[in-house]
């Protein structure tokens, strides 16, 4: 049994939702982690049935070689959290010397349907996942990595509206009709192909799909050596922005790794960078080493100044060397690659922690004019507008993120939320901030001073409470020092709300 979009699954009291990460016991929210979640979900999708340890290594660490005491003792932590069956028995069974089996009853339900959005006003297109042909199930991450360059290129064409990577991998793996994404994802073209690497050749078949007629418009086979690559990808570009557009200028080239290797390493970090402290310290070898191999690797560069930056704002990890670091590193990213508008939006973000809001203000220019399809940019546009007093130019840019990632992280509700409150609208960011795609997340302050102002102080409190577990060391006075106010009218609504629900000084 495959999950459709949007499934999600009971078994005893539990039921999983592989989708938005959560997992629920008699209704109530259960603290798993993200590889567990992600085990939960592989088990339940085929009940019954022996899974592979590999497998299952696979399903929790796509593309990275991990030890297999790692898969022993999140089975060990999932039998913890699940406890005993309705049997009395264990829901996962070991097989010896092959692997494990979930022994559950699992009724599938129905998921909600997703609503359709409209087409914009510009050629409209999909990456979908590329399917990874090769035998070794670790060039998944080369297979998904593909996927994201080219989704990246897409982008810049500023005559086409392109759907960000996070919505366009929410279909992974998931067998349904291209016309059914594209109305969920509101466009009209899709992408789809699939890749084979082995030794050093690559196959790559990509096919671009008018979703509304169902004809395939244009569909190519390239068979090459795998230092071609790149420009496999340039011809690719080329080719759907000439079927869509016609012939246009080509814009500027992006900074091109020189190592596979590195390549390979970023693909992987990028996915692990936001979801834990424990990922992110993952990611941080990962790109450290990247940058050993490729000194001249711009996209490294820009990631690891986003996890560092990450460390000292969302981890509670040391301001220094942090803060600094990350902002050398970006400007190094900038240096190597100024086309590149990912680089440009990180460092535009790190200025404005820095208070340099009229170099950060250029920085987010230029990334439009490089990319105006650069969704996670407009969401972290939107946290800065809005903490600088301009409300409704902050619901207007995470309006547009949404637009381009229909399924995005979930931090792009916390910003929503944020904004919500901001706007002084407590009800709307109440809807948001509880909804499972954030709920999980710091996001709770601000839904706590949400209840706060709203009069439900039991609520706010509890909140807190739960808030405070996961960031025990919070205080309102630290955060504020943090966060890059430039209205002190908004930092003290936000202060008003925190002191009302609780939350230390």
């Amino acid at each position: 049994m495959r999950s459709m979009q949007g499934s999600r699954f009971a078994f005893g009291p539990f039921v999983l939702d592989p989708d938005a990460g959560t997992l629920l016991r008699n209704d109530e929210p259960v603290a798993v982690g993200y590889r567990g979640l992600k085990l939960l979900a592989a088990f339940v999708e085929r009940p019954g049935e022996i899974l592979a340890k590999a497998a299952l290594m696979d399903a929790a660490w796509p593309g990275t070689a991990v030890e297999e005491g790692n898969l022993t003792v999140q089975i060990a932590q999932l039998r913890k959290l699940l406890g005993p069956a309705i049997d009395g028995g264990e829901w996962i069974t070991t097989v010896p010397r092959v692997g494990y089996r979930f022994t559950g009853a699992i009724e599938q339900l129905a998921g909600v349907k997703r609503k359709t959005l409209p087409l914009p006003d510009k050629p409209s297109i999909a990456v979908l996942p590329f399917v990874n042909l090769s035998n070794d199930p670790g060039q998944e991450a080369f297979a998904d990595g593909l996927t994201e360059d080219l989704i990246t290129d897409l982008s810049r064409a500023s005559g086409l509206f392109v759907i960000a990577r996070n919505s366009t991998f929410a279909y992974k793996g998931k067998a349904m009709d291209v016309r059914e994404i594209a109305r969920e994802l509101g466009v009209r073209y899709l992408l789809e192909g699939s890749a084979r690497r082995a030794a050093d050749r690559v196959r790559i078949n990509a096919q671009l799909v008018d979703a509304m007629s169902g004809e395939h418009l244009w569909a190519e086979r390239f068979d090459r050596r795998l230092d071609d690559i790149f420009a496999v990808q340039d011809e690719v570009i080329a080719k759907i922005v000439e079927a869509l557009l016609g012939r246009l200028r080509a814009p500027p080239p992006r900074n091109r790794p020189s190592n596979l290797e590195a390549y390979d390493l970023c693909v992987r970090a990028r996915k692990l960078i936001d979801d834990t402290p424990q990922t992110a310290r993952e990611a941080h070898l990962m790109l450290t080493r990247a940058i050993a191999l490729d000194p001249d690797y711009a996209e490294a560069y820009r990631w690891l100044a986003m996890n560092h930056w990450m460390g000292w704002v969302h981890w509670g990890e040391p301001v220094e060397p942090n803060r600094r670091v990350a902002l050398e590193l970006a400007r190094k990213a900038v240096a190597i690659d100024p086309n590149d508008a990912g680089c440009r939006w990180v460092l535009g973000n790190l200025l404005a922690y820095e208070r340099n809001f009229e170099e950060a203000d250029a920085e987010f220019a230029r990334t439009f004019e490089l990319d105006p399809n650069e969704a996670d940019a407009w969401a972290t546009l939107a946290d800065i507008a809005t903490l600088a007093g301009r409300v409704e130019e902050g619901l207007e840019h995470i309006r547009k993120a949404f637009r381009l990632n229909p399924f995005p992280a979930s931090w792009y509700y916390l910003t929503l939320g944020q904004a919500q409150y901001a706007a002084r609208d407590y009800e709307a960011a109440v809807e948001t901030l509880r909804r499972d795609e954030t709920y999980r997340t710091s996001s709770r302050r601000f839904l706590a001073a949400s209840l706060a102002q709203l009069g439900r102080l039991d609520e706010a409190r509890a909140e807190v409470e739960l808030f405070l577990v996961s960031n025990p060391h919070f205080t309102t006075s630290h955060w504020v020092w943090t966060e890059p106010f430039r209205d002190d009218a908004m930092l003290e609504h936000f202060v008003d709300g925190f002191r009302k629900a609780g939350l230390p000084d």
